[in-house]
């Protein structure tokens, strides 16, 4: 069997699932692995076989996605090309992280194209919703990488083929300690307005990985870096706490590290906005925004916070082959 393994590149989850997965999927198959989008600061051990620009979004220095840097960045007359070209009819198998130039392509030519993405998870009826739809949000999910064979990710085992978060090889094999400090991923915040509020909560030590600094530095008790995935998930096994977006990977490792986690979900942003739906209901403090507003809120979660642990126990073996055999059963023709 031949597949291709698509992977988003737009931020750091996609691809840290992928160091989980990939290892699984050579050992039952002849697997190419596709990567499209930017962002990402992790760099994948496996060959490379597509390297594409995709549909990225960016982030921006205010709490949200940088829509302007998004629509310059982008291009749908290359985005249409690099679809119309990818020879995905070379396969017998699309596997799609959320990736939108191969879940389209093989939409459009017929070949048999499943979702294994957090947000496969999110389309379930099952998994929390708001109260107020957003047509969208949802409409973006539903769309950016379409396929009809959906197996997800989420915090809850929602729905049948929802799987537990995928915990990557290096997070597993730390070995966790609490030195008191707290550790800060928020790429959709400048480290200006994240130093300006986190100065306001001097007892604690921050530890900030921002995608918009090219230096390293220290403001009072708060101390600035690039992001560096090695040093992320070391400092995030020594930390008392997370501060970060409500993304899936970051928060499931640090629930998984046993770490007291606080989330800022992204303004605007329809999967964040049930992710932190979700985390809510495991007793995961929300705040709306990083703001002095919010201080207070964070002031207390730093003092008088609880950890919530999640084993996320779970066989990636057992997903790849349910998968596999799922795509068997539906009389897939393999070629």
């Amino acid at each position: 069997m031949k597949i291709l393994y698509a992977i988003q590149g737009t931020g750091n989850g996609h691809l840290s699932r992928a160091l989980d997965l990939v290892p699984e999927l050579y050992k039952r198959a002849q697997v190419e692995l596709l990567v499209s989008g930017s962002q990402s600061e992790i760099q994948l051990p496996f060959p490379i076989k597509y390297k594409l620009a995709g549909l990225s979004f960016i982030f921006g220095k205010k709490g949200g996605i940088d829509y302007k840097q998004t629509w310059k960045r982008n291009s749908l007359a290359r985005l249409f090309k690099e679809i119309k070209d990818l020879p995905v009819k070379d396969y017998d198998l699309v596997i799609s992280d959320f990736e939108p130039v191969s879940a389209w392509s093989s939409l459009i030519k017929s070949v048999p194209c499943y979702s294994l993405s957090h947000q496969a998870a999110l389309l379930s009826k099952h998994s929390p919703r708001p109260f107020i739809a957003d047509p969208i949000g949802s409409a973006i999910l539903k769309f950016y990488a379409p396929s009809p064979h959906k197996h997800g990710f989420h915090f809850q085992p929602y729905d049948k083929n929802i799987w537990c978060p995928r915990i990557r090889p290096e997070v597993k094999n730390l070995n966790p300690t609490n030195k008191g400090y707290y550790v800060v991923y928020l790429p959709a915040y400048g480290e200006e307005q994240t130093i300006e509020v986190l100065n306001q909560i001097p007892h604690k030590f921050w530890y900030v990985f921002s995608k918009h600094s090219h230096r390293i530095y220290q403001s009072g008790n708060v101390f600035v870096r690039p992001v560096d995935s090695e040093l992320f998930i070391q400092a995030m096994a020594d930390c008392e706490g997370v501060l970060s977006g409500a993304g899936f990977e970051t928060p499931a490792e640090a629930l998984y590290l046993g770490k007291k986690l606080m989330v800022v979900p992204m303004k605007g942003q329809y999967e964040q906005k049930l992710n932190a739906l979700a985390l809510k209901d495991l007793g995961v403090p929300v705040i709306p925004a990083l703001s002095s507003n919010h201080v207070d809120a964070i002031w207390n979660w730093v003092d008088h916070g609880k950890v919530i642990h999640h084993d996320f126990t779970g066989e990636s073996q057992d997903l790849v082959d349910n998968l596999l055999v799922d795509f068997i059963k539906r009389g897939m023709v393999l070629k």
